[in-house]
């Protein structure tokens, strides 16, 4: 099941310190959320600048963009914070006489330091299978097993068997496990996901039984699938031929099939593929393993049999346990599963074979679709790509590159990223960084928005750069601010909702699943110790320059890869597959097409029938007795300095003070709203009268870990104003919080805008993010299009991320040289406007004793903020004329949505709707709109805080159709009938999102949310009780409310122009278009 490519990226972490690409894809369905449009009750409109410069790692120790360059003689004075040694603390043990009755061999046992956990390798003597056993004390418990899964050709085996092993297993016989656990588990993680290479089966629970629970699932899914029996499955998930009616055409559907479409749409992606397929043209990574449209449907059910058989055994698998569980408890499930199985040569036939390197440089010219509007000739990419060695890197090497990969190009200020953006050869960079997920690590670095005269000129700057940085070295205080972010970002260990053991083993598997030490990758303090020393003894030139010219310029594997626009390749593709669905049609007898007819009938007839409630009961479930009543809370404690609002949260952070500033954009003009975004990202890329752009980011590289800057708009529930602000949101060590505060202010308040060529690149990179937003989230922009239409809240962060702001972003290029003075004058004006103590509130996040200490610096910081903002206040009451909306992309897939206002229905509020929505999303609109209509996910949205719901699907190959089974939601409420069994499952389903798991500063930050917002503790008491009392009468009477959404909603579609113009045929003038690309 990969099913969002865009969000694999943050979960494909391999190394500590290397930037990744998009190599891998996710099977996370539409129902966990991760395909939900972004911000959807918070709409948080991240600048570029801050996406940057936060330090939240979502992969384990990589490497985050913050501040980055400088040390040789400085760095003496830098502590290795992040890795102080501590005792080791006593965990369970497993004896080896234990793990002897159970069929295992203690291989090697360690404890590592780093993160503070006992680790043991075990091998299954039986089969060889090995497991390693990771105890520690964090809830969080995280399970994963993977297999290595080399394709030989691009029709996406790997890929389709990911998703259809999750649909039913020999001890549990129905339609989709998954699905059931989507709906009725307290899961922290439930996916999986398809590399190049191997595929990855991870679950995490802080619920004991429930862990267990999942882990039973997901082995019996790997082990004993339905699928390898089940051809329905494989049609479903990879590929089938459609036909309703013999008179009418014959289609193509499958999941995976329109997920590859879209995938294939998007020009970065296609870049990325091409890259890697030319750079490894010999071995595995020479195909896709996600599968290419164009040889999906060469794939034939025996094949996907055979490759099940060959790699899905224990003998092929690697298998992680992680967290506070009883590593013998572990050790005795995994041994009823493996016994059952002999020693296979799986392992040996899976290995990967390393690619030679190249004699001599190549380079490609591909096309790539795109849109009729604009000027082509300035939508070249050009990149080029480095396969770095044949050999394994010792582990002081990778992190060296590491570093050196955040040096060049891991932040605004890095010299090869900043030399290519100020050079205005092109929009924004593309592929660029360090990768070394698979089994041979790569560099790659490119421009997209390139003119065609250009082309060469961005391939020379590149090389020049290189060549003059392997020259001249890197600024110390450069070298500095990668130190301290680096350590820094080790010390936290903050991987966000992504759980911390998964970011381990991802990391332990890049080197593992190679036949490598799978515990060398979780240490690295000697590593950083030695590279520290080195650079404090040799300096820091000594270090990286060999480094760039062994691997980089005197590599003569390189491979730079052209991408031309072609407004006619989405056409030609569609015309090709068309053709080949006539030939097809035309070599069959009536007799063939009616069975054909039959056969898609027959599919759609089990797709759309519901398991019956036996099958249903042997998936393991949770009780309600198993759920606490009451939700957690956060210790907050209100004060006030100086006449300002301080939210408190006395939490351990290991030393670290997280710190949010939140002003009020009451005072805003409405023709400044736009701007905001840029305005923010100017704030943190722009210098003042005293220190360039480049030295402030190295400060605040040096000095924190990381300070960002962002809008936020939503709703407030029972208020027509919406809640409006700027928030300031950094983080430092608790004895550097003056510097924090010190550095806030200097960005709020010093920063000069007056950089007119940095200003003009912001507006080009914002053009390049938005456009890959339509082709990649067009959902996302679908459900801003509505929420604009539906409140205020939602035009205003439509104003600041939707199309609307591509529309004034592309105006506003054209404005830039004719009137910066004016544009200058109103980026202060906005200030002038934001900042203030009246109206500002500040939360904070730290131990109490940090709390404490941290004061007079807050106080200092506030005493120099002005009284009172400029202007009054300002009424807010924008919206988008209510109409269907059609949004043209050159796309092979499309994203549909339909939304209405549920609170004018005079419905109120009930716990019971977060029930409802949850299981409308895992049954009505995951069986009909991606099992049976075959887009990649389906899914509602309610925003309690504006009371609009939201349909939304994602690659979708249907238009009017998915709309049609939005419109019958109110209908299948209606005429629902569920047992208790199913309702206690969606209870529980359902607490697990509200109450998701979270670290220390995600606590603070979600107090300081509800505070906002107006969220009291005893109304989240009463929403938790009435989600825990949800009946089968809430769902009945809901479909009165969600019926609103049928007769006065709206739609808004992101789709191809031939799509939209047949549902405008069909369905007369249905769709207003808007062409976007």
């Amino acid at each position: 099941m990969l099913r969002t490519a865009s969000c694999s990226a943050s979960l494909t972490s391999a190394s500590p310190f290397f930037r990744h690409f998009p190599l891998s894809y996710s099977s996370l369905s539409s129902s966990t959320g991760a395909l939900r449009a972004p911000g959807r009750n918070l709409r948080r409109v991240a600048s570029p600048a801050s996406t940057g410069r936060r330090v939240f790692l979502r992969r384990g120790l990589r490497v985050p963009s913050t501040a980055g360059r400088g040390v040789n003689r400085q760095l003496s004075r830098l502590s290795v914070r992040a890795v102080a040694t501590q005792p080791a603390p006593s965990y369970p043990d497993v004896g080896q006489d234990e793990a002897e009755k159970l069929g295992f061999e203690k291989v090697s046992e360690e404890f590592i330091s780093e993160c503070k956990s006992k680790a043991t390798l075990f091998k299954h003597k039986k089969t060889g299978c090995e497991v390693m056993s990771v105890s520690n004390e964090d809830e969080n418990k995280v399970f994963g097993i993977v297999l290595r899964t080399p394709p030989k050709d691009s029709t996406g085996i790997p890929h389709i068997l990911e998703h259809s092993v999750l649909c039913g297993s020999r001890k549990y016989p129905l339609k989709e496990p998954f699905v059931e656990l989507l709906k009725g588990s307290l899961h922290t993680f439930l996916n999986a996901f398809t590399y190049p290479d191997r595929t990855c089966y991870p679950v995490a629970s802080t619920n004991t039984k429930d862990f267990y629970n999942l882990v039973d699932v997901y082995l019996d899914a790997v082990f004993f699938p339905k699928c390898v029996d089940d051809v329905h499955t494989f049609q479903q998930e990879g590929w089938h031929y459609e036909l309703n009616d013999p008179s009418e055409d014959i289609s193509y559907k499958g999941v995976v099939f329109n997920e590859m479409k879209g995938v294939y749409s998007q020009p970065d992606n296609i870049l990325g593929r091409i890259a890697q397929q030319a750079i490894s043209p010999d071995n595995t990574y020479g195909v896709d393993s996600g599968g290419d449209p164009k040889d999906i449907p060469n794939l034939t059910f025996e094949e996907f049999k055979e490759f099940h058989r060959k790699y899905y055994h224990p003998s092929n698998a690697r298998i992680w346990f992680y967290g506070d569980d009883d590593p013998l408890q572990r050790l005795r499930i995994l041994s009823e599963y493996l016994d059952m199985f002999e020693a296979s040569p799986s392992r040996d036939t899976s290995k990967i074979e390393t690619q030679k390197l190249f004699s001599e440089p190549i380079r490609i010219v591909e096309k790539y679709p795109a849109g009729r509007d604009g000027d082509l000739k300035k939508k070249n990419m050009v990149c080029i790509n480095w396969l770095l060695s044949e050999k394994p890197l010792d582990l002081e090497t990778q992190l060296a590159l590491g570093f050196l990969d955040h040096l060049m190009l891991g932040t605004p200020a890095s010299p090869l990223r900043k030399i290519l953006l100020e050079s205005g050869l092109g929009e924004a960079l593309v592929s660029s960084g360090m990768s070394d997920e698979l089994l041979q690590p790569q560099f790659s670095v490119g421009m997209k928005g390139v003119s065609e005269d250009n082309v060469q000129k961005v391939e020379e700057l590149i090389m020049s750069t290189l060549k003059k940085l392997a020259e001249e070295g890197f600024e110390s205080d450069a070298v500095e601010a990668s130190m301290n972010t680096i350590e820094f970002s080790l010390r936290e260990n903050n991987t966000g909702s992504f759980p911390r053991g998964l970011s381990l083993m991802l990391q332990s598997i890049a080197k593992w699943i190679y036949d490598m030490d799978p515990f060398e990758p979780l240490k690295y303090t000697e590593p950083l110790k030695a590279l520290k020393a080195r650079i404090a003894e040799e300096g820091s030139k000594a270090v990286f320059s060999p480094l760039i010219e062994q691997f980089i310029l005197n590599n003569s594997h390189r491979v730079t890869i052209e991408m031309q626009p072609d407004p006619e390749k989405a056409s030609q593709e569609e015309a090709e597959e068309k053709s080949i669905l006539e030939k097809v049609k035309a070599g069959m007898t009536e007799e063939d097409l009616a069975e054909l007819a039959r056969a898609t009938e027959e599919l759609r007839l089990k797709q759309e029938t519901p398991d019956p409630p036996e099958a249903l009961r042997c998936v393991p479930s949770l009780n309600l007795s198993d759920i606490p009543k009451e939700p957690t809370y956060v210790p907050t404690e209100v004060g006030d300095i100086n006449g300002v609002k301080v939210l408190r949260h006395d939490l351990f952070t290991n030393d670290i003070v997280y710190a949010e500033v939140v002003f009020d954009m009451g005072s805003l003009k409405h023709e400044l709203l736009p701007l905001v975004p840029l305005f923010c990202q100017s704030l943190l890329e722009m210098g003042t009268k005293d220190l360039s752009f480049v030295q402030l980011n190295q400060l605040i590289g040096r000095k924190t870990g990381g300070i960002s800057v962002y809008p936020l708009t939503s709703s407030v529930r029972g208020k027509d104003e919406p809640c409006s602000k700027i928030i300031v949101r950094g983080k430092s060590m608790a004895g550097r919080a003056d510097d924090l505060f010190n550095l806030m202010n200097c960005l709020l308040q010093e920063v000069q805008f007056t950089d007119h060529q940095r200003f003009k690149q912001f507006v080009s990179q914002s053009i390049a993010r938005m456009e890959n937003r339509l082709r990649g989230s067009g959902h996302g922009v679908a459900a801003a299009r509505m929420d604009a239409m539906l409140n205020i809240a939602g035009w205003m962060s439509e104003q600041m991320g939707g199309l609307s702001y591509l529309e004034f972003l592309r105006t506003l290029e054209k404005k830039v040289d004719e009137d910066w003075e004016g544009i200058s004058s109103s980026l202060e004006e906005i200030r002038r406007s934001l900042l203030a103590k009246n109206g500002c509130i500040v939360n904070m996040t730290a131990d109490g004793k940090s709390l404490s200490n941290i004061e007079k610096s807050l106080e200092k910081f506030l005493d120099l903020l002005p009284e009172n903002p400029s202007g009054g206040l300002v009424t807010w009451d924008g919206r988008l004329p209510l109409r269907n909306e059609a949004i043209v992309i050159p796309t092979q897939v499309n994203y549909v949505g339909k939304a209405g206002n549920i609170y004018s229905t005079g419905y109120e509020l009930d716990g019971s709707a977060y029930v409802i929505s949850k299981h409308i999303s895992n049954t009505w609109l995951w069986d009909r709109v991606r099992v049976s209509g075959g887009a990649y996910g389906g899914f509602c949205d309610f925003d309690s805080h504006s009371g609009v719901f939201s349909f939304l699907s994602y690659r979708d190959p249907n238009l009017l159709k998915t709309l049609d089974i939005y419109d019958g939601t109110g209908d299948f409420l209606r005429g629902l009938d569920v047992d208790q069994e199913t309702l206690t499952k969606a209870i529980i389903g359902t607490i697990g999102d509200v109450g998701s798991y979270q670290l220390p500063d995600a606590k603070g930050y979600s107090s300081l949310m509800r505070h906002l917002l107006g969220v009291t503790d005893e109304e989240r008491l009463r929403k938790r009780e009435e989600i825990l009392t949800t009946s089968l009468k809430d769902f009945k009477d809901f479909a009165e409310a969600i019926d609103v959404v049928r007769d006065n909603g709206v739609a808004v579609a992101v789709a191809s122009a031939e799509d939209i113009d047949a549902a405008n045929n069909a369905r007369s003038n249905f769709f207003e278009v808007k062409k976007a690309l």
